[in-house]
């Protein structure tokens, strides 16, 4: 998306735009809009969004290690907060290069796969409580793209 935006610019520079670009460039700022509003609702919503599937974790994990669960809640706002900027920029591969490469590892090496699975269901349920299905619709490529490199 800012990649699009960038160009349209860089176009405008030389030339006025035509309108179909100016159609593109309108479509492109309406996105990054709503964009920006489904990542200011995560920024401001982190701990009502955590903090009853933190709750839900100790229910369901009660002989679970503590440090385990925060862990795995640690893991997750960082993922949700890296998946907000991604779907801010429309860029997949800003998430993959910023956290997808590396955390894999760190869930694999501590044991954490159900835990990390149940989780993600969690914050799934939850974010569709909070998001609208239109705003759940902008930021699901970018959670299934942290579900499956982390966790298939």
């Amino acid at each position: 998306m800012i990649t699009d935006i960038d160009a349209l610019l860089y176009k405008a520079e030389a030339e006025y735009l035509q309108q179909q670009d100016l159609a593109k460039f309108k479509s492109q700022m309406f996105s990054l809009e709503q964009r920006l509003k489904i990542y200011e609702l995560l920024r401001e919503n982190e701990i009502e969004i955590f903090q009853p599937i933190a709750n839900q974790l100790l229910i369901t994990f009660p002989d679970e290690d503590q440090q385990k669960i925060e862990r795995a809640l640690k893991h997750w706002l960082s993922v949700l907060r890296y998946c907000g900027m991604a779907m801010l920029s429309n860029n997949q591969t800003y998430l993959q290069h910023r956290i997808l490469e590396w955390l894999p590892v760190q869930i694999q090496a501590h044991q954490m796969e159900s835990l990390e699975h149940t989780l993600f269901s969690f914050l799934q349920k939850r974010l569709r409580k909070t998001l609208s299905p239109e705003q759940f619709s902008l930021l699901q490529p970018f959670l299934e793209q942290a579900k499956t490199t982390l966790l298939d």
